[in-house]
């Protein structure tokens, strides 16, 4: 079982757009993984981006890049 630790988590408005984001994160080799929207958070699709909370400027660039939006970023114990 993994321990909790304090992330960065991206949200998005669609499945579409989560899986986008994962396509760009593995081409462009930036940290991070796709999993299920945390309880805590309320997110338009059930998945986000989690990744550390250093790459928060790195992925807002490839997003810029690549033409995503996100719903949200939030930092949250995952």
């Amino acid at each position: 079982m993994r321990v909790k630790e304090l992330k960065l988590v991206v949200t998005f408005h669609t499945t579409a757009d989560a899986m986008a984001m994962e396509k760009a994160c593995k081409q462009a080799q930036a940290p991070g993984r796709l999993i299920p929207v945390p309880r805590a958070i309320s997110a338009g699709c059930g998945l986000a981006w989690c990744a550390p909370l250093d790459c928060e400027e790195q992925l807002r660039s490839l997003m810029a890049q690549v033409g995503l939006e996100e719903e949200n970023i939030h930092t949250c114990m995952v």
